[in-house]
């Protein structure tokens, strides 16, 4: 049985020091989100996380043709930590490193962009999201808020 011992605290030690799920408090923003007051087809999507990665889209539609467009990732660097990046209009990257982030909440901050230099998603109901970019332009600090509600996933 002695012999035995060393053998189980060297199988178990990796599961003793397994790391937390960085994407745990933030699994709430997986699915589809309508935007409120914006035309039928625009939408918000997360995927699941899997692989250290959630990916995002979004899309914006005007009279039935798509106006805005944006690709979205929320990434777990090799430290665990999360980071947001944005690619609206299909630009280059732009990566926004989480600030905080509770049970329903994520902020991710960039002090050096342009604007927005925050990126906030907070769960408002288990059926209502608040997206939210703010910082300072011009001088002057602005903040935009992009209400959504829980939707169906379209095809």
């Amino acid at each position: 049985m002695n012999k035995l011992l060393p053998l189980l605290l060297v199988a178990c030690a990796p599961l003793a020091t397994a790391q937390p799920d960085p994407f745990a408090p933030i699994a709430w923003l997986a699915g589809c989100w309508a935007p409120q007051g914006r035309e039928a087809g625009s939408a918000e999507q997360w995927m699941a996380p899997a692989g250290g990665l959630m990916l995002g889209m979004a899309r914006t539609l005007k009279n039935g043709r798509v106006v805005e467009f944006e690709f979205m990732q929320i990434r777990a660097g090799t430290d665990g930590r999360l980071s947001f990046i944005a690619q609206p209009q299909g630009r280059p990257p732009t990566e926004f490193a989480l600030l905080r982030q509770g049970e329903a909440e994520a902020v991710f901050e960039n002090p050096a962009h342009d604007f927005p230099q925050r990126v906030i998603y907070r769960l408002a109901a288990p059926d209502r999201l608040v997206a939210r970019i703010e910082g300072v332009a011009n001088g002057k600090a602005r903040g935009i808020d992009f209400p959504m509600q829980r939707s169906a996933c379209g095809g």
